[in-house]
């Protein structure tokens, strides 16, 4: 596996994991590697750090920060995701559609949470809807 630095070209980074420097390209060529922030399909690879290996195998310092910093972000996430969970309204497939009643008065104004397309999140921004993307992790408790 080999991970990269990309830039869409709203200027939004992000990184993705892939096979090998080839299924990036191959990726790439067939316009599956999309921004997960705009949708955008014209990615380009960013400037990126090298990773280096530390003497005897150990971890170097970058490298044991970098490990506690993915803990602390991952832990936070976690806490974002409970908090949402309980409380929140989960609207699943229909969240663009709720968000709208929401925004336009037509039902209870009370935070709500689902799934919802690039192109919908798309729309919603267009319509002056304010949305917060959260990321979730898998259930710990499952």
């Amino acid at each position: 596996m080999i991970s990269f630095q990309l830039r869409c070209s709203s200027d939004h980074e992000f990184e993705a994991w892939f096979r090998s420097s080839e299924g990036y390209e191959e990726q790439l060529a067939s316009g599956d590697v999309v921004c997960p922030s705009c949708g955008d399909k014209k990615v380009t690879k960013a400037l990126m750090a090298p990773s280096v290996a530390s003497k005897k195998g150990k971890p170097s310092k970058h490298e044991v920060r970098a490990q506690e910093v993915a803990k602390e972000v991952l832990e936070a996430v976690g806490k974002m995701q409970d908090h949402v969970e309980k409380n929140c309204d989960y609207v699943g497939e229909k969240f663009a559609d709720e968000a709208r009643r929401i925004h336009y008065g037509e039902t209870e104004e009370r935070g709500i949470y689902g799934e919802a397309t690039v192109e919908e999140t798309k729309d919603l921004d267009e319509e002056g809807i304010e949305i917060f993307k959260v990321p979730t992790l898998p259930r710990r408790d499952s």
